[in-house]
């Protein structure tokens, strides 16, 4: 089972990085590990050998901080340093790796990945549910499902801003307005906007950044 487990993380024995998360948001590429090693690890709780999840664990947070890494072109160690956290558990001080997303008006958005004690859980509760039917939609099609505004976090009716290429996010000899600089930063085409906020990018009047 640990086997099984860690070859999604694997390539030629080693972790790897998973270029299939790299365009999305630092607090979704952890939550998004977070949830498959968390899911695992409270599967096995009953088990009186769970310690042996630790080559999971390894395996995954590894491939956590090259993704990480690569996509923001830096080091692992900078990227563990970055998102490097200690919270508290009923088994003691645990590290591990999270992300806040800071939301105006409400509490800050907390994604982890780790910090969960390999230790066994004689009454721990598994409650089995049967998986949902695997779905294949696009990136911008769920991003466009959601009905929220990237810019102002609003919930409504939204709309797509395009550019023509990655490129013209970059030019030099000039600042570049906040959108740009935040659909470089995801490096992505398109941003999912309300039609007001659209509206005031053509015009070109957005002069504060987005915080969620």
């Amino acid at each position: 089972m640990i086997k099984a487990n860690c070859a999604p993380y694997l390539k030629h024995g080693k972790p790897e990085r998973r270029a299939e998360l790299m365009n999305l948001p630092d607090s979704l590429i952890i939550s998004t590990f977070g949830a498959e090693y968390r899911g695992i690890v409270q599967y096995y709780l009953l088990a009186s050998d769970v310690f042996r999840l630790n080559r999971l664990r390894w395996a995954a947070e590894t491939s956590l901080l090259k993704t990480l890494a690569a996509k923001h072109r830096s080091t692992v160690t900078a990227m563990a340093r970055k998102h490097r956290a200690t919270i508290t558990t009923p088994h003691g001080p645990r590290v591990c790796f999270q992300a806040t997303v800071e939301r105006p008006g409400r509490k800050p958005l907390v994604t982890r990945f780790g910090g969960i004690p390999l230790k066994r859980q004689k009454k721990a509760a598994i409650a089995d549910r049967l998986p949902a039917p695997p779905t294949r939609r696009k990136e911008l099609t769920q991003r466009l499902r959601t009905r929220r505004c990237e810019w102002c976090d609003t919930l409504t009716d939204v709309e797509t801003h395009q550019v023509r290429k990655l490129a013209d996010l970059a030019r030099t000899g000039r600042p570049q307005p906040w959108w740009a600089q935040l659909m470089a930063q995801m490096r992505r085409k398109t941003l999912v906007v309300c039609a007001s906020c659209h509206q005031t990018i053509h015009h070109g009047s957005i002069t504060a950044p987005v915080t969620a």
